[in-house]
This record gives C-alpha cells, structure tokens and sequence, in this order.
C-alpha cells in the first residue's frame, strides 16, 4: 500500500477513536450523560469569529484610553441540550479530557524523536532530563516561592525544564558536534543530581510538600481551559514543525555519516529536533506534573503496527499517545471517590507490566 494512503488510514482510524474516547470520557462521572447528549454539549460549544467589536482599554504606564479589538463569536450547531448538562461537559469535563489529549499528543510526539533520535527503543522524552528540569522547577516555586522569579507554577516548571535541557546539550556539545552517546549521559548525570535537589527542596517544603507530592506524580485534577491554553497551541506548533522532519529523522537513523552524504546538515537537524521534543515535553509537564510510560510506549507499540517509517509512525504516534492518556485519565478519575488516583501512576502501573510482557514476547527491538 502506498505510504500516504498508509499514513490517511491510520490517521483516520486513530482520530475516529480519539473522538470516541474523548466522547466516552466526558459521559463517565458522578453524573452520567448520554453519549450522544456530550456529542451534541461538544458541538455546541463550537464557535466561529462573527464579527469585531471595538472596546476601550488602558496603556498599562500613562494610562491613556486606547482602542481594543475584541472579536465576536457565533455558535455553528444550536442543539437542544439541558444546560446543566452543557455546563458540565464544557466547563467541567471537557477542559481536563483536552489537556490530557494534549499532552498525550506532545509526550508520543517526543518520544518517538527521542527513539529516533537516540537509535533507542528505551528513550524517552525526559531522557535529557526535561521531566526532571520541570520537577526541580516547580519544586522550587511550591518550597521556596520567595526566591523563584515566577508567580506561575506553569511557567517555573517550563522554565526549569528548558533550561535543564538547554544545559544537558551545551555540556554535551564540543567543537560543533553533539555525540548522542555523550548527550546521553550527560542527561542521566543530570536527571540524578536534579533528583538529589528534588528531594532536598521536599524536606524543607513545609506545608507545600504535599502540594510538590501530587504534582511529582503527575495529575490532570482541577485543570481548566487557562490550562489548556498555556500547553495546546505550543504542541500543536511543535508537533507540526516536527512532522516536517520525519524524513531528516529516517535518515539519521542510518548513521550521522550518511546522513551527511545524503545531505541532512546533521548537527542542525539533531539541535532542532531536540530543541523541540524539549519544548513540547516542556510544555506538557509543566501544567500536568510528571507522566511517564506515555512517550516510551505509544510509540513503541505504533512501531509495531506501522513499522519505522516516520513519515507514518510520528503522526499515528501522537494520535495513540492522546487516546492512551484521555483514556488513562478516565480510569484516574472514575469512580469519583474522596481520593483521586494520580494519572501519572496510571500510566507506569498499565505501561510497565504492558512494556514487560513485549520483553517476554521478544517484542521490544531496536529502532
């Protein structure tokens, strides 16, 4: 079969179930909606720009009265849905179950550049430390918000995991050339004294510590659209400008040797895909805590099915890794109790045994 019409199907498929899963998740809660009722709450909240009204705002230092543009929406579908359950689809559920597809979507999409990237079937997003990058970030903001420049949590945590990432390469780098083996360890020493800092900040956390606890274990509760605001137009960004290098990233698979013969400007394609994973990796974790197993095993199980190719197997991947996590999330949160499980810990207790039983099968190869 032809790899575009491949690459259509297993789109097509994957984003048919998305929808499916995404509908099934909003219907699931204390309160039980029917699934074509959340379809119809879904569409309704689908809006087109109608037109630009003019409003009055303020310069924020000599306070002069300026004009400010603020568009004007119409709603497209006009269904007949009570407006509790409206209002519960889309301002409850539906943030939280978009997030989720959201960072589903990034942490596949990175850990199949990883596994590229690193010719390894065990890379992951984090393994240059960005996951470790955020946490010691967002750490510092709950422990020490005092002395952390930021008032966002969202933005400490992005801010520490870039620079982490940052730093991993500049140590890794030497005279313009990056050694993958070199990068590598350079983020394994990372992450372990980053760990070490993590632990010391949660010592002296005080009332905070179980604040840092949650957020270690990676959770989507209490997340609204500001949230998805902050993480959503990032991956998609970065997802897409990704996408457009799947053929650079085939490539390097062969040896960064031929892949300069066949013409890939090596180093700058390695520090832009890495830069990248970093980002949208940044992004994800850093209004969600750490989640892990999502970018290790989506991708390796789309590996599986679609083969290596990553013209097909980056798309589907990101696909998967949203369905997994929207899906991983319902069992998180339902059923509603007085405690919620951590997403995070759903996804290492359903991904761990799952990644052993393809060892046991012989199932796990290199990339």
């Amino acid at each position: 079969m032809d790899r575009s019409v491949r690459t259509a199907a297993w789109s097509t498929g994957l984003g048919a179930l998305l929808v499916a899963v995404v509908v099934g998740s909003a219907a699931l809660g204390p309160v039980r909606i029917e699934p074509l009722t959340v379809a119809m709450a879904i569409l309704n909240a689908i809006a087109v720009p109608s037109g630009l009204e003019i409003g009055t705002g303020t310069l924020p230092v000599l306070g002069w009265p300026v004009p400010v543009p603020d568009l004007e929406y119409a709603s497209v579908f006009s269904f007949d849905v009570p407006q509790t359950h409206q209002y519960i689809v889309t301002q409850m559920r539906l943030p939280r179950i978009v997030l989720a597809a959201t960072v589903g979507f990034a942490l596949a999409a990175a850990g199949t550049v990883m596994q590229g990237f690193f010719r390894n079937p065990l890379a992951d997003p984090s393994i240059i430390g960005v996951s470790s990058g955020a946490a010691a970030g967002a750490v510092a903001a709950i422990a020490f918000p005092v002395i952390v420049p930021f008032d966002s949590l969202h933005l400490a945590a992005f801010v520490g995991a870039l620079v982490t990432a940052f730093f991993v390469y500049a140590i890794a780098t030497e005279g313009g050339r990056t050694p993958v083996a070199t990068l590598l360890l350079a983020g394994v020493a990372i992450q372990a004294f980053l760990g070490a800092m993590i632990s010391y900040m949660l010592i002296h956390s005080g009332d905070g510590l179980r604040a840092a606890i949650v957020w270690l274990m990676g959770s989507l509760r209490d997340k609204g659209w500001s949230d998805v605001e902050f993480a959503l137009p990032v991956a998609i960004l970065g997802v897409l400008v990704l996408g457009a290098y799947a053929r650079e990233l085939n490539v390097l698979l062969l040896g960064e040797e031929d892949a300069h013969h066949l013409g890939v400007e090596v180093e700058r394609t390695k520090l832009l895909l890495l830069a990248l994973a970093s980002v949208i990796t940044a992004a994800g974790v850093a209004v969600t805590g750490v989640i892990g197993f999502v970018g290790l095993v989506v991708p390796h199980i789309m590996r599986l099915l679609v083969g290596p190719d990553h013209r097909i197997l980056f798309p589907t991947s990101a696909l998967a890794g949203a369905s997994f996590l929207v899906a991983t999330d319902t069992l998180a949160r339902w059923p509603a109790g007085p405690t919620e499980v951590p997403v995070g810990i759903v996804t290492a207790a359903l991904g761990a045994p799952f990644f052993l039983f393809l060892l046991t099968r012989r199932e796990v190869h290199a990339v």
